[in-house]
């Protein structure tokens, strides 16, 4: 039985759309993407969720801390789950946040450097990259992201490059979703069940390559 690991934010762990800071409640089960997914996926494919609030790329967060550096953490999670047959990465989007001051390149970077550590442990078979939803500077947590508008500009391209210098496979996520107007990063529980389904077919479609 295939198994696929998502590894990615508060948009893989399903978190709402804030009101207020500090408040990460989630989608009810089912209406998060991954579990979505799952479901369409059906019983002869195990997803597994990783998907952790305010989780970056590469970077220690200095404000909200606890252990949201994802490449720090990722080789304890994919020996946790050995053996994966493919890897989802949808991340990116709290390197954003005005206190890391990096680019959009940068930030493909980071994501290549990931994979290229999962690649490295020998438990993942294979890789998909996903290029996250464009925020929007809204709501609670538009000081947070403030001139993330202009700095994300291209790192859906850049991950694109990424993605085929690694023969992973890529999807922009922005193509079928946007981020609710409410905070201008999370999803409504539509957008999730609308992203499972699109991920469904990207995911079935990466892993008949290897049983082709």
């Amino acid at each position: 039985m295939p198994v696929v690991l998502c590894y990615g934010d508060s948009n893989t762990h399903g978190t709402l759309p804030l009101t207020r800071l500090g408040q990460f409640d989630r989608h009810q089960p089912g209406d998060r993407w991954p579990e979505a997914m799952a479901t369409e996926l059906g019983a002869q494919v195990t997803v597994i969720t990783e998907g952790l609030p305010g989780r970056t790329t590469v970077h220690d967060d200095p404000v909200e801390g606890g252990c949201r550096n994802g490449i720090a953490v990722l080789p304890a999670i994919l020996h946790s789950h050995r053996p994966i047959d493919l890897m989802v990465v949808m991340l990116g989007t709290n390197d954003l946040k005005h206190r890391f001051s990096v680019t959009a390149f940068e930030i493909s970077r980071s994501v290549e450097r990931l994979c290229t550590l999962a690649r490295a442990e020998g438990v993942v078979a294979d890789l998909l990259i996903v290029a996250p939803v464009p925020v929007r500077e809204a709501g609670i947590l538009a000081d947070t992201f403030s001139g993330a508008e202009v700095i994300q500009a291209g790192l859906s391209h850049h991950l694109k490059e990424a993605a085929l210098r690694l023969g992973a496979g890529f999807v922009e996520a922005g193509l079928h979703v946007e981020v609710s107007p409410v905070d201008g990063v999370h999803w409504d529980a539509e957008a999730h069940r609308r992203f499972g389904a699109v991920m469904a077919e990207a995911v079935a479609a990466r892993l008949a390559r290897k049983t082709a």
